[in-house]
């Protein structure tokens, strides 16, 4: 092992440049959580619906990206690690549907200050082991004291069921070391495949539900509510008529 010997001072700066950096990485976490949660405050006000059943956010550590520049190669600078390494800020977001998957990918797609860098979709063109998710990479600014910062966070966005294929193959191939033999490989796939069918179905029985909901709706159309913080609150329907522009 080498022995890297520097000033104390040196060390000290070397570990608030380290620090600053991370910081970075946190914050983008802390917009995109943000735009997230407004994105699905107004769904569910304005459609009485969430897409998103949970979202969950992660930095790697410093270890983990020491780990990861190694392996991939290239300069051991923080410039260097920032420029190859595009997923030291991650963000999960699970969805009851298919159909939210692309739903929700859009509207972040729509957020002018977000730069998006690349879509890989393996839900239409899953991995050749069953894995099915939509991975973006966006660029969020970050402003620090001295400045902004354009910073990358990968966002994978999948249904319950991708999520719990993917959680369990990753530890399955953790316990085997990757070493997985074909038999239970091939049965992996089929499982991936199994929960996918069951999104079909579910997002169709979905649809169904909507349609009996909004048939109720109908049924009740005198009656208009809005609301706010799990509040309902009455909207007179004079009113509605005044904002249309209808005086009748």
């Amino acid at each position: 092992m080498t022995d890297i010997s520097l000033p104390l001072e040196q060390m000290r700066a070397l570990q608030k440049k380290l620090t600053r950096f991370l910081m970075m990485y946190k914050f983008a976490l802390h917009e995109m959580e943000t735009k997230i949660e407004i994105l699905q405050e107004e769904f569910q006000m304005l459609h009485d619906y969430n897409p998103i059943e949970h979202t969950k956010s992660r930095l790697k550590s410093p270890e983990s990206i020491m780990r990861k520049i190694y392996r991939k190669g290239g300069p051991l600078s923080l410039d260097g690690i920032k420029s190859s390494i595009h997923d030291i800020a991650g963000i999960r977001i699970t969805c009851s549907f298919i159909s939210d998957i692309y739903r929700i990918s859009q509207m972040l797609q729509n957020q002018k200050d977000l730069n998006v860098l690349s879509i890989k979709d393996y839900i239409k063109y899953p991995k050749p082991n069953g894995y099915k998710s939509l991975h973006m990479l966006v660029e969020v600014p970050v402003f620090m004291s001295d400045g902004e910062e354009p910073v990358c966070v990968e966002i994978q966005i999948r249904t319950i069921a991708m999520d719990f294929w993917a959680s369990l193959e990753h530890k399955i191939f953790y316990k085997y070391n990757e070493s997985v033999p074909e038999r239970l490989l091939q049965d992996l796939k089929k499982a991936a495949d199994t929960a996918y069918e069951l999104d079909i179905k579910m997002e169709q029985l979905q649809r169904e539900m909507e349609e009996i909901k909004l048939a109720n709706q109908a049924a009740a159309a005198g009656e208009f509510q809005l609301l706010i913080d799990d509040r309902k609150i009455n909207i007179p329907e004079n009113l509605l008529r005044l904002l249309s522009g209808d005086p009748e």
